[in-house]
């Protein structure tokens, strides 16, 4: 076990409107990544809030393969969150509709994503450059819906336009219940360091919660953020990517109590495990093939025989394959395979 944080900080619940958030440490929804397989994962170490991956604002999508794979599932746990992206504010008020009947107790509106693809439909963080045109969708989608709506934003547009804190204030405006802020701007996509001064300002003049999300990978980060923007929670994104027992690990520290330590290899090969199974289960076993090389790639990253063992499992082309690899190729603590000596 590690030490309590020694700075005093101890971070509780988050209320939004009229849901409890237990812990302070969000999954950040990342396209690809944050599954249900995946969210169900980090419940489990301790995240208070997973966000279903992104879905298009035009439901007449939503019942395309990619799509189905991406919408909330009745039996998570609660609160259920669902991502929206678009740029047309009716549209955008009917598929919060349509996530709302569907299950969805929160409805997130996607204000940074900075993928090219997202952004040359003036969706996403392009939206940072029309305010008028970022509260039309907002105000369309509070009204729509009787569930709170948050935002993840980032801090502006560009470095020579961080408008962060006048977006921020425009969305308590129009009732935004919780704003999460990447420590970014739309030009700086992932490159550089995150800043956090940004954020800070933005904690400064709204009264809404604030959570902080950009290149926190440690409990002692984590805690150096809070301490410097008195924001009221943190968003873990690339960081848990293979690490989800970091989101435990970060909570424990923002609440003060002592963290677990980093898991044995075996705990590790039996998450794997876990978490195969569960890939297999919910996307069948020939879709899940690719998805599962990603997944299990993250796991490995950080072992000393990564290249070797990620090579072998990237190589495998069926589910049963990818089981025997995980439970017997790497049975007794990471075994290199034969053919790999």
């Amino acid at each position: 076990m590690t030490d309590t944080s020694p700075t005093g900080l101890r971070l509780g619940a988050i209320q939004v409107a009229g849901l409890r958030i237990q812990s302070p440490v969000f999954l950040a929804p990342m396209a690809g990544v944050t599954d249900a397989p995946y969210r169900k994962l980090c419940r489990r170490y301790g995240a208070g809030l997973t966000t279903a991956e992104m879905l298009t604002s035009d439901v007449r999508l939503w019942d395309s393969a990619k799509s189905h794979y991406r919408r909330v599932q009745a039996d998570e746990a609660e609160p259920r969150s669902v991502q929206i992206v678009g740029n047309e504010p009716q549209q955008m008020a009917a598929a919060a509709r349509q996530a709302e009947q569907s299950g969805a107790q929160l409805i997130d509106i996607n204000l940074g994503c900075p993928a090219k693809k997202v952004c040359r439909r003036a969706a996403g963080s392009a939206l940072l450059r029309e305010p008028a045109l970022v509260e039309s969708i907002l105000r369309a989608v509070v009204s729509a819906v009787s569930v709170p709506v948050t935002l993840k934003t980032r801090t502006g547009w560009c470095r020579e336009t961080r408008n962060g804190p006048d977006i921020a204030r425009l969305a308590e405006d129009c009732g935004i219940a919780l704003i999460a802020v990447h420590g970014r701007t739309r030009a700086c996509r992932f490159n550089g360091d995150a800043e956090y001064d940004t954020i800070a300002l933005i904690k400064e003049q709204v009264g809404i919660p604030v959570i902080a999300n950009g290149d926190i990978d440690s409990p002692q980060k984590a805690e150096q953020v809070c301490l410097h923007t008195r924001v009221d929670g943190v968003m873990i994104g690339r960081a848990a990517q293979g690490r989800p027992w970091l989101i435990g690990q970060i909570a424990a520290r923002l609440q003060g109590k002592d963290a677990p330590a980093e898991p044995a290899e075996t705990e590790v090969f039996q998450l794997m495990r876990e978490h195969l199974t569960d890939l297999h289960a919910h996307y069948g076993e020939q879709r899940s093939v690719g998805i599962a090389r990603k997944h299990m790639s993250w796991y490995l990253q950080n072992h000393a025989d990564s290249v070797i063992l990620r090579r072998n499992f990237n190589q495998l082309t069926n589910a049963d394959a990818q089981r025997r690899f995980v439970t017997e190729e790497l049975a007794g603590g990471w075994r290199i395979p034969p053919q790999a000596a």
